[in-house]
């Protein structure tokens, strides 16, 4: 099997925000060339499967500003540094949702964009589902909605549902029959 791997020789932060730290790394390739490397380090993100006893998803309309534009997506949010992530998300669900869960389990995780950003996101479902009050960000503004299962599957699938942590994971709830 050919040794696909890359040797960090040096690495270089260009810019670091509150989200993102970009980087630029030289690279020894396999072939003994150099080469150049632009990353970004994202400390990931938890989003939550949240399934009403009635099968309704439930979901966020947000205003995306990198799009400008408003996205249908499952609850989220970043990882602070060390915090865990099962955590992260119970935390998001009720603070974005005002929903807390009586079974909150680990489904999957995906890698969003891994030819340029080191973000992992952990995805989790939740079920058993009782009210309680949102509590959202000075800054974060956003609208709850429940939809059936289905509809939520069938948006998807017509490309109404863009985001890509809820289109994997109503999908593969959907192919798993969770």
């Amino acid at each position: 099997m050919m040794n696909l791997e890359e040797k960090t020789i040096s690495s270089k932060e260009i810019y670091k925000g509150k989200v993102v730290h970009l980087f630029e790394d030289s690279v020894l390739l396999q072939n003994d060339k150099e080469a150049t490397r632009e990353w970004i380090e994202h400390p990931g993100g938890v989003c939550v499967l949240a399934i009403t006893d009635e099968g309704k998803v439930v979901m966020v309309r947000q205003y995306r500003y990198a799009h400008k534009a408003v996205f249908l997506e499952i609850p989220a949010g970043k990882l602070e540094p060390g915090e865990d992530p099962k955590l992260c998300g119970i935390r998001e669900l009720e603070e974005e949702t005002g929903y807390v869960a009586e079974s909150f389990e680990f489904f999957a995780k995906m890698i969003p964009t891994p030819a340029y950003v080191g973000e992992v996101i952990h995805i989790y479902i939740a079920r058993g589902l009782r009210k309680t009050a949102q509590r959202l960000d000075p800054d974060e503004f956003l609208q709850v909605e429940e939809i059936p299962f289905d509809e939520a599957v069938k948006l998807a699938l017509d490309g109404e549902i863009t985001d890509a942590k809820t289109l994997v994971a109503l999908l593969k709830a959907k192919v798993g029959n969770n």
